[in-house]
């Protein structure tokens, strides 16, 4: 079993102990980010749905950490800061900071953004229909090292 693998199968077995203790979170969309692996994992109730390699803050630059909600959803957004980038399915947790798809598949797993979040637009555009879905209050973002 390689680290990754294990560090998933922590991480099933500490939503199932939740679950069962009655520590599950009040939200019933849970996005975590994982800083330190470029990584984020998705659960529905307790229940991990997706895990997916992201993009997040190159040198330089923060992805801010803590526990957010959406605060505003665009089905496409154009950078208002970097040049008209393309924002499709975009995810407002922070101020401008959102996790949204990218054209810049090839560098998921690594540090490429300016802050935001970014995904592969087909896991962006499944991530945008779940808070859709769920609703803002009841999604929660967490961002940790």
């Amino acid at each position: 079993m390689t680290g990754r693998q294990a560090a998933h199968s922590i991480i099933v077995a500490l939503g199932v102990l939740a679950a069962s203790v009655g520590l599950a979170h009040a939200a019933s969309l849970s996005v975590v980010v994982d800083l330190s692996d470029q990584e984020m994992t998705v659960r529905e109730q307790s229940r991990i749905v997706h895990i997916w390699s992201v993009s997040t803050a190159r040198g330089g630059y923060r992805t801010p950490v803590g526990t957010y909600h959406p605060t505003r959803l665009e089905s496409m957004w154009y950078s208002t800061i970097y040049d008209n980038a393309p924002m499709p399915h975009s995810i407002f947790f922070h101020r401008g900071y959102a996790i949204h798809g990218t054209t810049e598949v090839g560098n998921l797993g690594q540090p490429a953004s300016h802050g935001c979040v970014r995904l592969h637009p087909d896991n962006a555009r499944v991530l945008f229909n779940l808070v859709l879905e769920h609703g803002r209050t009841a999604t929660q973002i967490v961002i940790q090292h």
